[in-house]
């Protein structure tokens, strides 16, 4: 694993050429370890070589009606912001799925993140960090071994990921990535003692499938 790593540094980074520079946006698994250096955008950017800014806040909804919640960084569509990017890694919605519907009868809350058809507020924001000339990349959710508050919302964010993956391949610059792929909900090393978000072992391999599939 350590020489995969300088390899994928190497391809990254050549010689003389400057950083990729990361803005990271979203919710609590990509804030989970942020200020131990250990979360899953820092090491996306140690295995590429990148530099990374990462505002993504615990407990942020990606549309968050309230002024101070807006200021405080706790709506995902605040948090970026035009700046000399080269990629933008983003993930939310399941604390709109939580905090307007419960978990429960969410249709209506999921379409207007993204509708069947595409339309919505996810892709609205996309469009706007797309036409500042960076790439984007969505990572999708995954299933965890505690559900905890968020019982019930499983089906919708299977659905919401799938919608997000068609929105992908029909959208030059973004790429989804589902986090899903390497996290094992019956592997409790993965994941922190809630259950739900990363462990460092789990934002490791997160991170590192991120940056491998970044640097194809």
């Amino acid at each position: 694993m350590r020489y995969l790593v300088i390899l994928l540094c190497f391809l990254a980074a050549p010689l003389g050429a400057e950083p990729l520079r990361v803005l990271a946006i979203g919710d609590s698994i990509l804030a989970w370890h942020k200020w131990t250096g250990r979360d899953i955008p820092s090491v996306m950017g140690n295995v590429l070589g990148a530099e990374v800014e990462n505002a993504a806040v615990a407990g942020a909804r990606f549309s968050n009606a309230s002024a101070f919640g807006r200021a405080a960084g706790f709506d995902v569509r605040a948090q970026f912001r035009r700046g000399p990017w080269d990629v933008v890694l983003i993930n939310g919605g399941a604390n709109d799925l939580l905090a307007d519907c419960g978990c429960g009868a969410c249709d209506t809350v999921l379409d207007g993140l993204l509708a069947p058809d595409l339309t919505g507020e996810v892709p609205a924001l996309l469009a706007e960090i797309l036409s500042s000339g960076a790439k984007v990349v969505w990572m999708g959710y995954y299933a965890s071994p505690r559900s905890g508050p968020f019982t019930g919302c499983r089906p919708y964010l299977v659905e919401y990921d799938a919608r997000l993956a068609r929105l992908a391949k029909q959208t030059p610059g973004l790429t989804f990535i589902d986090s899903e792929d390497v996290i094992d909900p019956g592997n409790r090393r993965q994941f922190a003692f809630d259950g739900i978000h990363p462990s460092p072992t789990g934002a490791r391999r997160i991170g590192t499938y991120l940056a491998r599939s970044l640097s194809h």
